[in-house]
């Protein structure tokens, strides 16, 4: 761990205590999960709190993580996940909380504390599902606004039932059964046939 990271994961144990569910280092990154029922508070002392300072949002996305590392997990689903930086203090932080309810996930809005949220929090609405409490505008951003279901769920169908166009004679979106057929697509890797040979230059 750098001395860096090493300062903050000091800094936010003095902070927090025991309100942290994890702290976590891999792969130079420091990653804290909370509860949800903390998530807010959390944020806002991150934001506002001297010796942290972490005054600007740089991602936020939802992650379902129903079957992470290929296999199905044991636990609660669906994540937000915030990356936040101290400009002050030259630090990055990763922020998870997870929502209680898998059948209905709901996770405070941060767009108060960093109001750059509020397009990444529609975008985790639109394509997870997670509603993010106290979000003015909480809306589709992606997909169209009469699209059924949430596309990056793992559990939604790979090959829908619909497809969409636009119809210039009735001047109108048209919803039609798909007309592709559905396929196994393969990725194709093209190599030399002397590829990996000793000296081949």
């Amino acid at each position: 761990m750098s001395a860096r990271l090493d300062l903050l994961s000091k800094v936010l144990r003095n902070v927090f205590g025991g309100r942290l569910a994890s702290m976590a280092m891999d792969r130079g990154e420091l990653t804290i999960e909370v509860a949800a029922v903390d998530y807010f508070e959390i944020a806002r002392i991150l934001h506002d709190h001297t010796g942290l300072d972490f005054e600007q949002l740089i991602d936020l996305s939802g992650v379902d993580y129903s079957a992470y590392g290929g296999k199905p997990r044991q636990g609660k689903r669906f994540a937000s996940v915030a990356h936040l930086l101290s400009v002050t203090h030259n630090w990055r932080l990763r922020l998870r909380t997870f929502a209680e309810d898998d059948g209905f996930p709901v996770i405070d809005s941060v767009c108060d504390l960093w109001p750059a949220a509020n397009w990444y929090e529609r975008e985790a609405f639109d394509l997870y599902g997670i509603l993010y409490n106290g979000h003015t505008d909480l809306r589709r951003i992606l997909t169209d606004y009469g699209f059924t279901g949430h596309p990056l769920r793992k559990d939604f169908p790979v090959s829908g039932h619909v497809e969409m166009r636009y119809d210039a004679e009735a001047k109108r979106v048209l919803y039609q059964p798909v007309t592709v057929e559905p396929r196994e697509n393969t990725p194709r890797i093209v190599r030399e046939a002397s590829y990996g040979d000793v000296g081949h230059g």
